[in-house]
């Protein structure tokens, strides 16, 4: 094998919060990591599915996002928007 060629390899600091809550029909254990890497989103990560997405506000508005990125349905999707909104600035 060659060299490795690395694309990045960088070491950031990182504010992480851990929150667990409970929606209408299920819980949510979530690691929600903030860093100036992502231009301001957040990197969710659903620590019982193991699914992650990097967020912003503007994503919880795009029809059908959260369901896609942690294979949710409407209503657990809307429970999970509804937590994000209001601690992603």
């Amino acid at each position: 094998m060659g060299e490795r060629f690395y694309l990045y390899d960088d070491t950031v600091n990182a504010a992480v919060r851990f929150v667990s809550f409970v929606g209408e029909r299920q819980r949510f254990d979530l690691a929600l990591m903030e860093t100036d890497r992502f231009y301001g989103k957040y990197v969710v990560l659903d620590l019982q599915s193991n699914r992650f997405a990097i967020l912003g506000r503007d994503d919880l508005e795009e029809p059908g996002y959260l369901e896609h990125a942690y294979q949710l349905d409407e209503q657990d999707a809307n429970d999970l928007r509804a937590f994000l909104a209001e601690c992603l600035s």
